[in-house]
């Protein structure tokens, strides 16, 4: 796995959301984006993380802070996900998880006795310059909205 850092630039990247635009990470240049990883699509740890960041919306936008998910679930999934609980924020596909690979977040995993690869769930809060002012390593998935805010204004 490539390991980024704070302080990096964040890599350029270019993946389709639910609804297959193309995004960018110069589509958010002059924004904070909290660009977070995480495994799958309806399953419980990812739903509570989903619902924080959908919970604390107002909050993140008031910090001028943004959105943006990605795991290796396809559109369809994703734009049900999106509309079963509502998440005001967009999820891109990765479905080859070549994006995960960009910012490290794929490699070995253990569960239960047994090894595979797979999404390790880690948050990467991009400053408007396209640096990565922190790295949310195995966030908080119930809180994770508040981490994102205290990440941006370092009181973490």
């Amino acid at each position: 796995m490539h390991h980024l850092n704070e302080g990096d630039p964040a890599p350029a990247f270019e993946a389709l959301d639910q609804e297959g635009r193309s995004q960018t990470l110069q589509d958010y240049s002059g924004q904070k984006l909290a660009l977070y990883f995480y495994p799958k699509d309806n399953t419980p740890g990812c739903t509570n993380q989903a619902c924080s960041l959908r919970d604390g919306m107002a909050d993140l936008q008031k910090a001028g802070i943004k959105v943006l998910g990605v795991s290796i679930n396809h559109a369809a999934s994703h734009k049900k996900f999106i509309d079963k609980f509502e998440l005001p924020f967009d999820l891109l596909v990765d479905e080859d998880h070549a994006l995960q690979e960009q910012f490290g977040v794929w490699g070995l995993k253990k569960f239960m006795g047994r090894e595979y690869d797979g999404t390790h769930r880690t948050t990467f809060c991009i400053n408007e310059d396209g640096v990565i002012v922190s790295i949310i390593k195995k966030p908080k998935v119930k809180d994770h909205a508040t981490e994102v805010l205290a990440a941006f204004t370092h009181e973490r």
